[in-house]
């Protein structure tokens, strides 16, 4: 861990931003005295009943093939991306157009903003960058194949440029935030209720200003012997989860 006090977050582009976990955290940090600008973009306009004025919403669908919409953002020191969907099904009931936008949203727009901004993350001074993954990018996800895979390829996206950037001389990292299920997020189609994930989000910025890498939420009371149990018997640990999450379906 590294003093945070040196790494506070003053101006954030969260990538995201309109609703679920990406929301809570703008909320959280155009709440604090030391943050002066939050930017949000989102496919969808930022909530009216969060508006703040620190918050400047922005509208932008990350299929879009031209990105130099975001190099208006030059004032940042923060990159947060919370954007991405997904849904329990079995993989033959899945379209190809399923496929395409799962990877144009959840997993390209990661590279290719990372990429827009690696000077700042190369650069001697502090910027925070921090990536929403999951915990379906560490292990088989039956149910949850393609959303898995896209995750799957973030996880070693991150990991191999954060040696990268530790190679080059850089403090900087980008944070793998990888949660399972987490409550009060529109992720299953329900409202986002901030009551119940400011915590988290509280969490999450306090590893971005760490420039920790990873961060597994519950890890210790639920993941660490998930992940155990799954290096153990891959294939054992993937049938209990296709059951598990059949229950939910």
């Amino acid at each position: 861990m590294v003093d945070t006090s040196l790494n506070k977050i003053h101006s954030a582009l969260i990538v995201g931003g309109a609703s679920g976990i990406g929301l809570a955290i703008a909320v959280l940090l155009a709440s604090r005295e030391t943050t002066n600008r939050v930017f949000v973009v989102d496919k969808n306009p930022f909530p009216e009943p969060y508006r703040h004025p620190k918050i400047e919403s922005k509208v932008f669908d990350l299929r879009t093939e031209d990105y130099s919409f975001f190099d208006q953002f030059t004032i940042v020191d923060t990159l947060m991306i919370t954007a991405g969907f997904g849904k329990l099904a079995h993989f033959h009931d899945l379209t190809e157009q399923y496929i395409i936008d799962s990877f144009q949203v959840n997993t390209l727009p990661v590279l290719r903003l990372v990429k827009r901004f690696y000077p700042r993350l190369e650069s001697p001074e502090p910027f925070q960058c921090g990536v929403m993954v999951s915990i379906a990018g560490f292990l088989s996800s039956p149910l949850f194949s393609v959303y898995g895979s896209t995750k799957a390829a973030l996880r070693s996206f991150i990991e191999s440029v954060n040696v990268e950037l530790t190679k080059a001389g850089s403090r900087n990292r980008i944070l793998n935030v990888s949660p399972g299920f987490i409550k009060g997020t529109g992720f299953y189609q329900k409202a986002t209720d901030i009551s119940v994930t400011k915590d988290l989000a509280l969490e999450i910025i306090t590893h971005l200003e760490a420039h920790d890498d990873l961060f597994i939420p519950d890890y210790e009371s639920v993941y660490q012997e998930v992940l155990e149990r799954y290096h153990a018997d891959f294939r054992k640990e993937g049938l209990h989860s296709y059951d598990y999450k059949l229950s939910r379906m």
